[in-house]
């Protein structure tokens, strides 16, 4: 079970470059159910998840570059680029991931929080430097915004 809030950033830390960070690609395959490939650094896998907005089922299979590459062919849609960039958030065990656009959505920031349950989502305080939070409207998921939905 993935247990997520998302943010829209407009101001994020200026040191955030420094935060470790993934290069990530990925397309659709199928967006209802969503079944997406993506590519992270040197790694490939294909995710299947359910339907839902702040918690849904996640499954992750690996997959080889070929086997990425021959899916990226079929992909529907806009093939996202983004740098994800990683902070922990002190004291709490909760990573920041913040994504970072690039390509037709060059500019857009989100940042992810994960939480191990819903009631510690229900109880997080984002940092200031968040935005408006996103989580329940559906219009940043990453499957919609591979449909050129604005």
């Amino acid at each position: 079970m993935e247990i997520e809030k998302k943010y829209l950033v407009t101001a994020p830390p200026k040191d955030f470059h420094t935060w470790p960070c993934h290069k990530i690609e990925q397309a659709y395959l199928c967006t209802q159910p969503v079944v997406r490939i993506r590519r992270e650094d040197d790694a490939y896998y294909m995710t299947y998840k359910s339907a839902g907005l702040l918690a849904r089922e996640e499954y992750n299979l690996p997959l080889t570059a070929e086997a990425y590459a021959h899916l990226l062919a079929k992909a529907d849609g806009i093939i996202l680029t983004k740098n994800r960039y990683h902070c922990p958030i002190p004291e709490t065990g909760l990573v920041i991931e913040l994504d970072v656009f690039s390509g037709k959505y060059e500019g857009l920031m989100l940042a992810e929080v994960e939480f191990p349950t819903l009631e510690a989502a229900g109880a997080f305080t984002p940092p200031a430097w968040f935005g408006e939070d996103v989580t329940f409207s559906g219009k940043y998921q990453n499957s919609r915004l591979s449909k050129g939905a604005d």
